[in-house]
């Protein structure tokens, strides 16, 4: 995977209505009233189909999931990325590295579990999973630190999911949580790269 641009507006002739939307939710406070504002435009635009995101986003890749940047805010200071999961694609437990973010099911199914932080030892972290939901298109939901541990898992042997991720900016790393046992993890970092997006 390669840094790239967002995609012209030639390829995503609705950006600009789906931008106007997300920089209005964006000046509506603290970032808990800026990701409730975010929660409902982004409901809202995916349950009126008022916006069609490029072709290319309903396009999986084989070996991971797509992670394509449609939009950074030079003015806000946001990105939002679309996220393409193949049958079975997910992502282990994982944070947003201090960064608030919305996130929507535009299309298919996929499961989302939420983790409480119970103690940390170094580089060790014990988790248990406090809450999951399966979610379709037009639920979204935010996480803002520091509840923001998480897994994203599109559990369908068949169809493909596609979710757009607002992030308070663009998200460049996270830490990662890989099993040890029991429910313990240990923490790795992780450089998060973008797909073509267009």
């Amino acid at each position: 995977m390669n840094a790239v641009a967002a995609p012209p507006n030639a390829l995503f002739p609705d950006r600009d209505r789906l931008v106007a939307a997300i920089d209005a939710a964006v000046t509506a406070g603290d970032e808990h009233a800026v990701t409730a504002a975010l929660r409902s435009a982004l409901c809202g635009l995916i349950r009126n189909r008022s916006v069609r995101l490029p072709e290319c986003v309903f396009e999986p890749i084989g070996d991971h999931y797509a992670r394509r940047e449609l939009y950074r805010s030079d003015e806000h200071g946001y990105s939002v990325v679309a996220m393409t999961w193949g049958p079975g694609q997910g992502t282990p437990v994982h944070d947003h590295c201090g960064l608030w973010c919305v996130e929507g099911v535009w299309h298919g199914e996929l499961e989302i579990t939420q983790y409480e932080l119970l103690e940390r030892d170094g580089d060790r972290f014990r988790f248990r999973a406090a809450g999951g939901m399966h979610a379709g298109p037009g639920s979204a939901g935010s996480l803002i630190p520091p509840h923001e541990y998480h897994t994203i898992r599109n559990a369908s042997e068949d169809a493909v999911a596609v979710s757009l991720h607002i992030y308070q900016r663009s998200m460049e790393r996270c830490s990662t949580f890989l099993p040890e046992g029991g429910e313990w993890y240990r923490r790795a970092s992780r450089t998060l790269c973008l797909d073509p997006a267009g």
